[in-house]
């Protein structure tokens, strides 16, 4: 049976932190990861389709064999909803992955929060849950706070990544009127 791990996030934008959890997935067949296309909780997040391409570089930076970005939110969600429930996602993959092992991989912070997920007790029926904590402690709040402060982030993700979020900053400097 494959075994497929599930590790939705804002991802905005990813981290160390986050390579730090996707690594000690390395023995799952897959891992997915999931951008959320509009935060639960409300959260202001970089535009979908910049996270995506950010997403995208990072795995590619990384060079995990066995992770892909899955757009599968974008696919899901509708204008007249906030956010796209976990509950959707996992049982859309489902029916994608109907012969697989599939895991929904949370960071410590949601695991305190996983009773305010919509149907989080049918969750935990039907598919495996795994807190991950991060490794190494940068968070995409951290690499947002260095760019408000004109501060190197070179050290806080992927080398292309940085290049991008370091452009997008520039490009919404240079935009602004003074």
């Amino acid at each position: 049976m494959t075994k497929i791990a599930v590790f939705g996030s804002a991802f905005n934008p990813p981290s160390l932190g986050h390579l730090s959890v996707i690594q000690s997935l390395s023995h799952f067949d897959q891992v997915l990861l999931v951008p959320s296309i509009a935060h639960a909780w409300g959260k202001q997040m970089l535009d979908y389709a910049v996270r995506v391409e950010l997403l995208n570089a990072f795995i590619q930076d990384a060079n995990l064999r066995n992770v892909v970005c899955c757009t599968i939110e974008e696919e899901l969600f509708n204008q007249d909803q906030q956010a796209v429930t976990t509950f959707a996602v996992l049982s859309e993959l489902h029916q994608k992955y109907p012969t697989a092992d599939l895991t929904f991989v949370m960071g410590p912070d949601n695991l305190f929060n996983f009773g305010k997920f919509y149907n989080a007790q049918q969750i935990a029926q039907k598919w495996t849950i795994m807190a991950c904590p991060e490794k190494v402690a940068i968070r995409s709040t951290d690499i947002r706070n260095a760019l408000q402060n004109h501060q190197s982030i070179q050290d806080m993700t992927t080398p292309t990544v940085a290049k991008i979020l370091t452009k997008i900053v520039i490009i919404d400097v240079v935009s602004k009127p003074a």
